[in-house]
């Protein structure tokens, strides 16, 4: 809802609720008024009924002979008769004598017949108005009784019927006039809450309008508001921001004319836009080789750029004669930009530089679609080519890899048969070497299951046994379990790296992961001398990764610097924010650090300068960073230390 219906309705709701509160107490009022009239009247009729029967009755008869005289006075039953017509609210007048019986009736059809009594109205007078209402709406006839004495003796009692039904037709009318009240105070109400809405909400339109222009995007808009201390720093500050828009705006105009300008120089293809006279109006530094007779100004004619047969030439003009574009056209431009055909490969032309170009043109209209000129565009389809060399090169790396983790593949299935048979060779090798000659003469002892290498006594030259095996065997078949338990290392190293493990990306916190490496490094840190510092925010934004395989990159390079730092050091695990919303993740240490000569080869596979080292480690960490679309910077300084930053994009 509006602020202007809000305002409407709040004043009409007001003032309806102020009438129809009016009316309640009114008909209230009346309600009272009329009972109480009624009343008034009633009692006025009983006393004359009293006063008359005072002079009927003498004190000294009995009950019987004064209920005979008043049925026999003529005034009484006149009086009685005439008190229908005396108030419109009376509806009987009798004479009761002490059990309730009508002695003497309005209605004569009644006398002797018992009447029982009715709630006095004198109750309903004395009670609020919601219960004067109630008893109004209520159906029911209420008595105005007076006692008749007979010196200190009660011998009967006056009763006159009152009804409610034509106080009930009063408040009818009030209650109708009271709606009519209430109808015309809606209307009335309405009509002046709409003008007063429109005139104190005038200057919000007017704000509205000037903030809608703004939106339009006109400049140093001004608000035309009424005069006042309530709007006039409401018009000064906008007026002001309008100001600073406008400045601001015509700034980025600038700026952004000078940012396209710049992004259409630093453009591989060649871009340039004449008028519908030819006149050169724009162009780029690529348009230089196109164009041979190019003086370096903005402003020359196309026939004095370009001979009649130039392909350029010919499609802009042709351009400028039909108001629509034209092309494409490939043709090779040579290094005077003269146009050639393609050099065959065995010609001695293929030896000079030349670069393919697709000529199109566009035709261009201003706002109201009228012709103003033409813009070419020559692609450079050199650059292009490299793309698709580029493109075809990744397809073949990608498919060298398949192959190689292929045969990496079926390498291991005859490292695996070597194994076992070395095992059976050893065995084989052990049942031979029996305690046949063992003794103290010999010095040899064999036993079956155990390692077998030359003891001290054959080395000092002691026959061995007949039947015996040469003892440097044994020698020779540990050196060829050894390298094939390490060529099974490489193979499946290899395969880690050719083939990882699925990604499995989710939202993460950076802290957490940080928590694990560092608790997980800590017993080898403490055994060095290390200590492990951490440093990431609890807000730093989520990104999208691997938990396991980033947790593995991270450990890798943690324990790499724990190991360059034999003699103590610091290593440091740092998270922070970066442009282009991105998350850098810093591991550095003290250690001592990477010589240059190596530094480009740390990620190269089965790359290492430790003696034990396997070379598959800061590559793993490489590609898991590569499968993450992350980077990874190294900083080393031979003696100070190493500093590794893999940068991810925020999730």
């Amino acid at each position: 809802m509006s602020i202007k219906a809000r305002q409407v309705a709040g004043v009409t709701s007001l003032v309806v609720l102020i009438v129809a509160v009016l009316s309640a107490l009114h008909m209230a009022a009346v309600a009272r008024l009329s009972l109480q009239e009624t009343a008034s009247r009633g009692e006025l009729l009983a006393r004359s009924i009293f006063q008359r029967a005072a002079a009927v009755v003498p004190p000294v008869q009995d009950p019987d002979a004064a209920y005979s005289a008043l049925q026999k006075d003529g005034g009484i039953r006149s009086l009685l008769e005439s008190s229908i017509a005396y108030s419109k609210n009376v509806t009987y007048a009798a004479i009761v004598d002490t059990k309730g019986v009508a002695v003497v009736h309005s209605f004569p059809a009644l006398e002797g017949k018992p009447m029982p009594e009715q709630q006095e109205l004198h109750w309903i007078t004395d009670a609020g108005p919601i219960e004067e209402l109630r008893s109004v709406y209520s159906d029911r006839t209420f008595e105005i009784r007076q006692p008749l004495l007979r010196g200190a003796q009660q011998f009967g009692s006056i009763r006159i019927g009152v009804s409610t039904l034509l106080v009930r037709s009063e408040l009818q009318q009030a209650f109708d006039r009271a709606m009519q009240t209430i109808l015309v105070a809606l209307l009335v109400s309405s009509l002046v809450a709409m003008l007063l809405a429109q005139w104190l909400l005038r200057p919000i339109h007017v704000i509205q309008s000037g903030l809608t222009r703004l939106g339009r995007g006109e400049l140093d808009v001004r608000l035309d508001l009424p005069p006042g201390d309530e709007f006039k720093d409401i018009g000064t500050s906008f007026d002001a921001v309008s100001a600073q828009l406008s400045a601001v705006r015509s700034k980025t105009l600038s700026t952004a004319a000078t940012d396209f300008e710049s992004v259409v120089e630093n453009l591989e293809d060649a871009v340039a836009l004449f008028g519908s006279d030819g006149e050169l109006i724009f162009c780029n530094s690529a348009t230089h080789a196109l164009l041979p007779g190019f003086r370096g100004d903005a402003h020359g004619q196309l026939d004095r750029m370009a001979p009649a047969e130039h392909p350029a030439r010919q499609l802009v003009e042709r351009t400028l004669a039909s108001q629509t574009g034209q092309g494409p056209v490939s043709v090779v431009i040579d290094e005077s930009g003269a146009p050639s055909s393609a050099a065959e490969p065995g010609d001695p032309e293929s030896a000079e530089p030349h670069a393919e170009r697709l000529l199109v043109t566009h035709a261009i209209d201003d706002a109201n679609g009228k012709f103003v000129g033409a813009m070419l565009v020559a692609r450079n389809l050199e650059y292009m080519s490299q793309v698709h060399s580029t493109l075809a090169y990744s397809r073949k790396l990608a498919a060298l890899g398949r192959l190689m983790a292929g045969v990496a593949h079926e390498v291991k299935n005859p490292l695996n048969a070597m194994t076992i048979h070395l095992e059976l060779l050893k065995q084989k090798l052990a049942n031979i070497a029996q305690p046949v000659g063992v003794g103290a003469q010999s010095g040899v002892r064999f036993e079956p299951g155990a390692p077998l290498a030359l003891q001290p006594d054959d080395a000092a030259g002691i026959s061995r046994p007949a039947g015996f095996p040469p003892l440097n065997v044994y020698k020779h078949v540990d050196i060829i379990a050894h390298e094939i338990q390490r060529l099974d290392q490489v193979v499946n190293g290899f395969l880690k790296f050719a083939r990882p493990d699925e990604l499995k990306l989710q939202p993460i916190h950076l802290d957490a992961v940080i928590s694990d490496v560092a608790t997980t490094v800590a017993p080898e840190a403490e055994a060095v001398g290390v200590t492990v510092r951490t440093e990431c925010p609890h807000d730093l934004p989520e990104i999208n990764a691997d938990p396991a395989m980033l947790t593995q990159a991270l450990l890798n390079l943690a324990l790499n610097a724990c190991q360059a730092m034999t003699h103590g050091g610091t290593l440091r695990l740092v998270c922070r924010t970066a442009a282009r919303r991105r998350v850098e993740i810093v591991v550095e240490d003290t250690g001592v650090g990477i010589p240059p000569e190596h530094l480009q080869r740390i990620f190269d596979l089965y790359f290492t300068t430790k003696e034990k080292g396997s070379g598959i480690g800061l590559s793993m960490v490489y590609r898991i960073v590569q499968l993450h679309n992350g980077d990874v910077e190294v900083q080393s300084t031979p003696g100070a230390g190493t500093r590794f930053t893999l940068v991810f994009p925020q999730a």
